[in-house]
């Protein structure tokens, strides 16, 4: 399928990410500002490239904060924390808006993956601990009893109504939920008046337009294992999101075996499938947050089938033996000076 195309200048700016960061450099006639804060268990970041007013740094911080508090899975009192808490006959439920826009997109990349993505592997993903120092891989039964409940096909939503086909169905948003909220952080700049910015919630970097001086923004893809300034690619990217999923992020080695947080909903171990990292270009970052998920879980093959099915979604894949494969238009990103 015809891609539509960008073209990009080189540039350079300022920030970090986990899988993902800005590469900084050179002088900037005016100084931009920048604040982080522990969010979403990660360091998210604004930092804005057109305007001093703290106070839009604050504001988009709180709104992420609150968005926090409506999807977590583990947050006391969030909607989705009340959801999977729900009493057994309580079958169906009315979600608000943003629960409902995002469980729209977590069923559709559900379905077009055909399950290999599954918003519904709550059940799973609190399973395994990939925050420990204990490194502990679950047993095959409390495996086996906790995929039996794994189906997305279980959940149907008709608007804000939300309906349980089986007491045992849990969802993690874990997966989205990032993307959403930087979409919903960029919203809220744009309205303020914003057209320079990053919003960088570690590993899923979202830009509002250029730089100031009209060159887009420098995103360096970390190499999978190595040091966080050594870089496997660098794209260039203007008004886009780019946002990637690997291996490498959350995960522990025991028995020399890599159990890495991305899991399989069927066998509910961790995906080994000869990927290490995907990452997604993209307008929205909800799309690029569920597609390189998505993308991961279905393998290269499958995956890079699925995007070059899309209009304006990209993407970068880099195996196990570190060859990378960009999917159709892709390479059009390419700083070629770097």
């Amino acid at each position: 399928m015809q891609k539509r195309k960008r073209m990009a200048a080189a540039a350079v700016c300022l920030a970090a990410a986990a899988s993902i960061w800005l590469l900084s450099g050179c002088a900037r006639k005016i100084e931009p500002i920048t604040k982080s804060s522990f969010m979403l268990n990660t360091f998210v970041t604004v930092t804005l490239y057109d305007t001093d007013d703290p106070d839009l740094l604050n504001g988009s911080l709180e709104l992420c904060r609150s968005y926090e508090n409506i999807f977590s899975r583990t947050i006391e009192g969030s909607e989705i924390y009340k959801l999977n808490h729900r009493s057994a006959d309580e079958q169906t439920v009315t979600v608000s808006d943003d629960v409902a826009a995002l469980l729209e997109k977590g069923i559709h990349y559900s379905e077009v993956s055909e399950g290999d993505f599954d918003i519904t592997v709550e059940p799973l993903s609190s399973l395994w601990d990939f925050s420990s120092d204990e490194h502990i891989v679950p047993s095959d039964t409390e495996i086996r009893e906790a995929r039996d409940k794994v189906n997305w096909k279980n959940l149907e939503l008709a608007g804000n109504t939300l309906t349980f086909d089986s007491p045992d169905t849990a969802i993690d948003l874990g997966a989205i939920a990032k993307g959403y909220i930087a979409d919903r952080m960029k919203d809220y700049l744009v309205e303020k008046g914003v057209k320079s910015a990053v919003i960088n919630l570690g590993g899923n970097v979202l830009c509002i337009g250029k730089r100031p001086d009209g060159t887009p923004f420098k995103v360096g893809l970390q190499k999978p294992y190595a040091d966080r300034n050594e870089t496997i690619a660098t794209l260039n990217i203007d008004g886009m999101s780019v946002v990637s999923s690997g291996v490498y992020e959350r995960h522990f080695e025991k028995d020399g075996v890599n159990y890495h947080h991305i899991l399989n909903p069927r066998d509910g171990y961790p995906y080994q499938n000869g990927l290490i990292s995907v990452t997604i270009i993209s307008d929205l970052s909800v799309d690029g947050d569920g597609l390189s998920t998505t993308c991961f879980s279905m393998g290269l093959e499958k995956g890079k089938d699925l995007l070059d099915s899309i209009d304006g979604a990209y993407g970068v894949f880099i195996t196990d033996d570190y060859e990378i494969v960009y999917s159709e238009g892709a390479k059009q990103f390419l700083d070629k000076e770097s």
